[in-house]
């Protein structure tokens, strides 16, 4: 059976060479998400693209480019995501960020049969 649940799906877009208190901007952001408990949390590597300085980061061969687009992805409740937010606030000035409304599938797991 599944069911639907109202959650958000939180998007960070950051520089691969962007970091924060040592590390890679993207790890920091997925170690808290971990931390506080956020229900999941993925990193996207981009072939292309550019920010706020107009820069074009690319992964072609002759252009190689050490700091490639990177989206950090995260998806749980609203309230859960408003808090990671309040948490992360001084990550905040290094990306860009949106916020959509999504549907949280679930499926029910079945109980186990006996011999199972």
């Amino acid at each position: 059976m599944r069911q639907t649940t109202p959650g958000t799906s939180l998007r960070m877009f950051v520089g691969e060479a962007e970091t924060f208190d040592g590390k890679p901007l993207y790890e920091a952001v997925v170690l808290k998400a971990r931390e506080l408990g956020i229900a999941g949390a993925t990193v996207l590597r981009g072939a292309l693209g550019y920010g706020h300085t107009s820069h074009l980061h690319t992964g072609k061969i002759l252009r190689l480019s050490d700091d490639l687009p990177v989206i950090v992805e995260l998806v749980d409740t609203p309230e859960a995501i408003e808090r990671f937010l309040d948490q992360i606030e001084p990550m905040l000035d290094r990306c860009a960020v949106t916020l959509t409304p999504v549907q949280r599938l679930h499926r029910e797991v079945p109980a186990s049969r006996p011999g199972d």
